[in-house]
This record gives C-alpha cells, structure tokens and sequence, in this order.
C-alpha cells in the first residue's frame, strides 16, 4: 500500500470518476455542501445568541415622562401618577411612580397602545390623561398643571335652642299621672335646653288654665267647707265660692311668681329635673335637695332663691283676702316652710313612683345621660 505522506505535491490522490476530472464539477459539489451543512448551522448559531427579549416581544416598547406642577408652574413634589394601560384598570397591569424634587416622573419599558395616567396629590384636584404610545416612541406629556382641590364643607344646622326647648315643652305637656293629673313642670331628660322666659310664661299659663286645675282646687275647696277650715269665708256657696277663689289665686300666684316671673329674672329654671339612676338613698337625698336648690339656665345647680322668694312672696299677697285671724307675716314664713316640706315629699314621689304611672313620657334613657346630681 502506497503511503499517502510519501506522495509527492503532484500526486493526485482524490479522483471522483474516472477519467479527466473537471474543475466546475468539484466547485458545484463544494457549493452544494457549504448550503446544505454550514449555512443551517449558522442560521441556528444567530437565532440563539439573540436576546429573549426580542424572540418574545418583537414590538419596541417606549417611555412616556412628563412633569407635574401647580397652577403657578411650581413642581408639585410627590405627587402620584398612576400608569393604567388599555385605561382598563380591571383587567390590565397597573403601574404607579412618585414626582421627584422637580415634580418629574418617567414610565419606561412600556407596551405601545393605549394608557391612561391618573395624577393625584394632597390639597389638589386628581386629573386624568388619556393617550396612544406607538412602538419605540418617547412620548412626553406636556406639563400638567393641577388645580387646588375644591372643599367640601358638611354643614349641619341645628334647630336654634329656643325651638329645641318648645318641643321639650310640648313632650311635657303630654305628661299626665294616670292619663289625667298634669305633671307638667317635671324634665325626664336630664340635659334638656333651659327653658326662655317665653316658655316659663307658657308653662305657667298651660298649667294654671288646665281643666284638671279648676277641678283640683275645686275638691280642695269643697274639703276646706267641710271643716270649717278658713272659717271666716262661712259656708254655703258663698264660702265655698271664697274658698275656691282664694285657692285659684293662691296657685295662679304661687306659679306665675315661683314658675315664670322670678325663674326669668334669676335665670333659674323651675322644673324638676328626674334622676332615675344611683342607689335608692341617693336618689331619695337628690329629690330632697331638689326643695331648696334648683337649677339655673347656666346648667349649674343653685339655691333655689326663685322658688323661694315666690312662695313667701305670693304668701304676702294672699293676706289682703284670706281672713283676718289667718293673716300676719309669721303666718306667711310658717306656710313657706310648709311648702318646702311639701315640695320635698312630692318630689320623693316624682323620683319613685310617679314616672311609673305617667303614660306618653319621652323617650330619654336616664342611665345613658349626665349625672343630675347637685
């Protein structure tokens, strides 16, 4: 065998066919390798050292910016863009930046297509930018200049405390013991409005003009005939008649005076205020006090200077029809006294067992309020 390193440079060792060999044969054949062997190979070497990003997405993404500002063109610092494509927030990616110390912001990297920028800062109105983004575009957002929000102030109007009290007065008036006595002068609600003079005045003429007031003073007068009491009238219809006329004007006096005109001029307010809550010994010690203190329009507790003064006052005034031997100023101060021991006795009543038997009270839950307590 003929080594083939032994052969000399002319040596022709590769022949295709027999016979004269033809060089646009060979040159055919090499060509016809180089396209079925090399140039795949190549081809599949390119596409793989292409970035992913480009086999992926062969669209060009861009960048949108803009500045956002004042109506004055101040950089608004901090101010919140939020990046909303296809402006379909449900369904689409949303993107949120921060305007820098220049009141600047950049988006990059982003699908060409529809967006929808919303801008929002403390103190002003959010406004909303709609646009197109085409691929590879810069797309700068002309400055966007954000009006101050406008303020939107709740305003509740209260009724005026004058109203307030009259619908307070009109509760009351519907407080009867049993369904027919008047109970008109005692508050369920502890923090109720102080009442105005008007009403004082009101609440006085309401209860001295009530037909269960006529009615009253009429059995007390028919009582007083039956035993002699203020004998000097006599009897008969005539002493009744005295009786009853010296009873009326002891209450019209007595509540006009002690109820509307010295509460107005001392600012003091004439009802009694129901406790309902604490122990049983410090609500019986409350209804006591509450015969000598009162409380004033200031809401403050004080002594009860007009009640007082009313009762001895309008004690004064029933010696010029009361008989002579049931006359004189001890007499007076003596019937004062009386009447502070009165009071207290039915406001001890009031406090235990009167608001058990009064229909058509207000709806005030005294466990739920301030405390009464002078």
């Amino acid at each position: 065998m003929v080594n083939p390193t032994s052969l000399g440079p002319h040596t022709k060792f590769f022949r295709p066919c027999r016979g004269r060999s033809s060089p646009l044969s060979f040159l055919t054949f090499a060509c016809l390798c180089v396209s079925v062997f090399v140039v795949p190979s190549l081809a599949l070497a390119q596409s793989q050292s292409l970035p992913a990003t480009q086999q992926a997405d062969p669209v060009a993404r861009g960048t949108i910016s803009g500045q956002i500002a004042d109506k004055s063109a101040a950089a608004i610092v901090g101010a919140h863009i939020k990046l909303t494509l296809d402006g379909q927030s449900a369904t689409q990616e949303i993107v949120e930046v921060v305007a820098d110390s220049n009141g600047q912001f950049t988006f990059t990297n982003i699908p060409p297509g529809q967006f929808q920028l919303t801008i929002s800062s403390a103190g002003f109105a959010t406004q909303t930018i709609s646009g197109v983004l085409h691929p590879g575009e810069i797309d700068v957002i002309p400055m966007v200049a954000l009006q101050l929000a406008t303020a939107v102030m709740e305003v509740r109007v209260s009724p005026p405390l004058e109203e307030l009290a009259e619908v307070q007065i009109q509760e009351q008036e519907k407080q009867r013991v049993l369904g027919v006595f008047p109970n008109f002068y005692v508050a369920y609600d502890p923090n109720a409005v102080a009442l105005r003079p008007k009403q004082k005045f009101e609440l006085a003429w309401k209860t001295t003009t009530d037909p269960v007031t006529f009615i009253l003073i009429g059995a007390v007068a028919g009582i007083q005939q039956s035993q002699n009491t203020f004998g000097g009238y006599g009897q008969g219809a005539q002493g009744y008649g005295k009786r009853y006329a010296a009873g009326f004007a002891d209450f019209v006096t007595g509540t006009f005076i002690g109820g509307a005109i010295l509460p107005s001029l001392l600012k003091q307010d004439p009802r009694y205020f129901y406790k309902g809550t604490g122990s049983k010994r410090s609500r019986a010690l409350y209804a006591i006090a509450m015969s000598v203190v009162l409380k004033g329009d200031n809401g403050r507790w004080q002594p009860a200077y007009s009640t007082l003064s009313g009762s001895i006052i309008a004690g004064g005034i029933s010696n010029a029809y009361y008989p002579e031997h049931d006359r004189g100023a001890a007499l007076v101060f003596e019937n004062a006294a009386i009447g502070i021991g009165t009071t207290a006795a039915a406001n001890l009543i009031q406090e235990f067992i009167v608001r058990k038997i009064t229909p058509n009270l207000p709806k005030h839950d005294p466990a739920n309020a301030t405390s009464t307590t002078p």
